[in-house]
């Protein structure tokens, strides 16, 4: 067994997409997952497993949530190895910028060159982003609220589903995962 995190999109968002974290919980113990904990009400889930449940894990969960609550969730999924990789890889983190103003988008899959290379740096100024791998790493002064680099926007450029985590939620999931 290893230890993974879950990061489930667009649950318990501004009152949308509403659901309970001991029912999200049950549904990892369910599927195969053991030491299961959720960190805050929007769809962190620190967990162990073997490789092969955590493989089915984002079509497993998925798949539950859109039969149980009619909503279409997204679910990307980490080694705590591979957090712990993103949490100590930040650029903007190694430039001294400001905590409050960093994010990280986790990418489903690997963009492809041609997506990076597509994307439009000076979409939303003074925002800054540096992809890493299978992250974004976002620097956003003004906040995500009044960022146009968005979900949709990274989703339709890169041709992958994107979740973003605020730098504190990422350390915690470090933390939870070691």
């Amino acid at each position: 067994m290893r230890a993974y995190v879950a990061l489930l999109r667009g649950i318990n968002v501004g009152g949308k997409n509403k659901l309970p974290m001991k029912d999200l919980a049950a549904m990892f113990s369910a599927a195969g997952c053991a030491s299961v904990e959720t960190y805050i009400q929007s769809g962190n889930v620190v967990f162990e497993a073997h490789p092969a449940v955590a493989e089915r894990l984002p079509a497993t969960i998925a798949g539950t949530i859109l039969e149980r609550w009619r909503y279409r969730v997204p679910v990307v999924v980490r080694t705590a190895d591979e957090v712990k990789d993103v949490a100590r890889g930040n650029p903007f983190v190694a430039a001294g910028q400001s905590p409050d103003a960093l994010h990280v988008v986790f990418l489903a899959d690997k963009p492809r060159p041609a997506g990076v290379a597509s994307l439009d740096v000076r979409r939303s100024p003074p925002d800054e982003l540096a992809v890493r791998g299978r992250e974004i790493y976002l620097r956003l002064p003004n906040g995500v609220a009044r960022s146009k680099f968005t979900n949709a926007y990274f989703d339709s450029t890169l041709g992958t589903t994107s979740t973003v985590r605020n730098w504190r939620t990422v350390l915690k999931l470090v933390e939870m995962s070691s």
